[in-house]
């Protein structure tokens, strides 16, 4: 048997550039369509369809069968005696060729066992012998068998070992066991491959009690092993599929990740010019779809397996990406299991979320969510764009809670702590978006008010403190809103502070947590999660004392409360308990007082309104500048004439004054 290695026979594509029209997108994809089917049209019509065999006489004059996909390399029945003349023989062939003719009939059979080494198929138990079945059809994709059965575990296997599969594959009426006599390696092969899977367990976080802790009656602490801790686990479904339309392969330049699944001829036989040989009909052992949360860990209680295996034929563009896929999957897994850094972060368990979601999901689900999730980014987006224009235009402080702003800031970064103190499970990608929602909040503040580093008073125990100091002098409406604002928050800290310490009361006394820092982060994030929303509160109460809406940000709260109805969606398909589910509507309250704000006190955003804003549009504000500006040089312009008349008519009348010097 020669070392696993495989061909990526990789899939063309074609795409056809964008053409301008009423939609470029439809139009794009119909001309895609359209060139793909004349392609394929054409390419049957006039060039034929490629014969999977063909014939050929040998010496003895007889008339066999042979695989039509070889290329120049010959049928491994017609290959040469000896190499030719000055040829070398190349131990690593070149290129490779199929060795059997598609529409071959197989006979298969497929053992279990504790050990690498095959034993004569006429002394393994009849038990662990799986797999037994005769006439397969080589390249016919209707072909679709279903075998289901079960099998002992070995002890060896019980014992953290690996269950290997025995695969005896054949044309059909051929000896496969290759220790029976009589057994012809041109017409049979075997190959081994492991049907379990070693899985680096995630490190479970030592937690405690931290009254238990203090009193010292906290047990003993388990000593923790170092190092990932790797166990075999199996999964009862496999599908094995044959892979009919490899054709001829450059050896050398194979995916590593299918390599593993290509058995090259046995006897190490070359062309003529010794740099090209065969291989053996493709097995591919397909996990890609198995998930680790239906694997089970394989120990000394695990006595019985099930083993369900779906036979077929596998197109081959399908099978070098799927290898693919799943070995670059699995590797990831393995790098973030020992401790190596992965790309965007996280745990390596990324890809199984995915797979877990397009398995165990709904299609119609699945495609709403997917919809969904896309206008929930452009909405995300949009908002980002109106609340940043929003306050670059705003001229004065009206209506703007400074206290929530800072609210927003003290919890986003709460959340950001969370984060990195959970940092197994978090993607880079999560921190960096969270990390700039805490800068826009910041910028959000300089807008507003000045912030300046102050030197404190005499005997203080720090030396400078950061103070919030007005840009300008308010006026009676800003003064109003800074009073209203202390108003609001007044009765915020009355309801959230008695919440905020009841929670902490009773995560301390019934929860468990890695340390007095990590539980004061998980409390607050608790808080903030459970009743953030309240940061809201204070603006509607601003909107009624004021009897207006105009200084809001009508764009950016629309698109932000668009994404809470999506959210909503989201609570309302996803399993979860039925309180977190209340909880999500607990943004929508806030959002229909706020419509119902907007109805109540109407703006008009045709004109500026009575805080010196044009409805928060940048191109009414360019207008209004606009028109102030030529109002202002017309005015110049009348000025400067005035001025001109006056100077004519003073010197007119110095001259019908003045004498004639003698």
């Amino acid at each position: 048997m020669s070392p696993p290695t495989a061909p990526a026979a990789a899939g063309a594509g074609a795409q056809a550039p964008a053409q301008n029209g009423m939609s470029p997108m439809v139009k794009s994809a119909i001309q895609g369509l359209a060139i793909f089917f004349g392609m394929q049209f054409f390419m049957n019509q006039f060039m034929g369809k490629k014969a999977t065999t063909t014939t050929t006489t040998t010496e003895s004059g007889a008339v066999i069968s042979v695989p039509a996909n070889t290329a120049e390399i010959p049928p491994f029945t017609a290959r040469p005696d000896s190499l030719n003349e000055g040829a070398v023989y190349n131990p690593i062939p070149q290129r490779i060729a199929p060795m059997w003719p598609l529409n071959s009939p197989l006979d298969i059979t497929i053992v279990v066992s504790p050990s690498f080494i095959a034993e004569p198929l006429a002394k393994v138990p009849k038990e662990r012998r799986v797999v037994e079945e005769i006439a397969f059809e080589l390249g016919n994709y209707k072909e679709n068998r279903v075998i289901d059965t079960k099998f002992v575990v070995p002890k060896e296997v019980q014992n953290n070992g690996t269950l290997w599969g025995h695969f005896y594959i054949g044309i059909a009426g051929s000896k496969l066991d290759p220790k029976t006599p009589g057994y012809d390696p041109e017409r049979a092969f075997h190959f081994v491959h492991p049907l379990t899977q070693y899985i680096a367990q995630k490190k479970i976080r030592k937690t405690k009690n931290l009254l238990a802790a203090s009193d010292g009656s906290e047990e003993p602490e388990e000593e923790i092993p170092t190092g990932p801790i790797i166990t075999s686990h199996y999964h009862p479904n496999f599908t094995m599929s044959f892979i009919p339309d490899t054709g001829v392969m450059h050896y050398p330049s194979v995916h590593p990740a299918v390599r593993q699944y290509i058995h090259m001829e046995a006897t190490g036989a070359r062309d003529g010019t010794g740099q090209n040989g065969w291989f053996y009909p493709v097995l591919f052992i397909n996990t890609f779809w198995q998930l680790k949360a239906h694997m089970t860990a394989l120990n000394s209680t695990v006595t019985e397996l099930p083993l369900h295996i779906n036979l077929n034929n596998f197109a081959n563009w399908k099978f070098s990406l799927i290898a693919s896929i799943d070995e670059g999957a699995k590797q990831t897994a393995r790098t973030a299991a020992q401790g190596g850094s992965v790309p965007g972060g996280g745990d390596g368990s990324e890809f199984e979320m995915i797979k877990t979601v397009l398995l165990d999901t709904n299609i119609y689900l699945l495609g709403t969510t997917v919809v969904v999730s896309i206008f929930h980014m452009i909405f995300e987006m949009l908002a980002f764009k109106s609340d940043i224009s929003h306050f670059r235009n705003k001229k004065n402080n009206v209506g703007i809670s400074v206290r929530s702003i800072l609210g927003n800031v003290f919890m986003q970064g709460v959340i950001f702590l969370y984060l990195l103190d959970n940092n197994e499970n978090t993607s880079w990608m999560i921190l960096f978006s969270q990390g700039m929602g805490i800068l826009l909040e910041f910028w959000k503040i300089t807008t507003v008010v000045n912030v300046r580093v102050r030197p404190t008073a005499p005997g203080s125990m720090l030396p400078y403190r950061i103070v919030f100091e007005d840009k300008h002098i308010l006026s009676e409406t800003e003064e109003k809103t800074k009073e209203y604002d202390a108003v609001a928050f007044k009765y915020l800290y009355m309801i959230s502070v008695p919440l905020l310490l009841a929670y902490a009361a009773y995560s301390l006394i019934y929860d468990t947590h890695k340390s007095w820092y990590s539980f004061t982060i998980t409390t607050l994030v608790g808080s903030v999660y459970a009743y953030g929303f309240l940061m809201m509160v204070p603006s509607l109460y601003i909107n009624y004392r004021l009897k207006s809406v105009a200084h809001m940000p009508a764009k950016a709260m629309t698109y932000k409360f668009l994404n809470t109805f999506i959210d909503d969606l989201f609570a309302f398909t996803i399993k979860m308990p039925l309180l977190h589910r209340l909880a999500t509507l607990r943004d929508d309250v806030i959002f229909f007082v706020y419509l119902y704000q907007s109805w109540r006190y109407k703006v008009d955003y045709t004109r500026v309104n009575e805080f010196g804003q044009g409805g928060g549009d940048e191109d009414e504000d360019k207008a209004a500048v606009a028109g102030e500006v030529k109002e202002a040089d017309k005015k110049i312009q009348e000025k400067v004439t005035e001025v001109v008349e006056s100077v004519k008519a003073s010197g007119s009348e110095k001259k019908s004054g003045a004498t004639k010097r003698k």
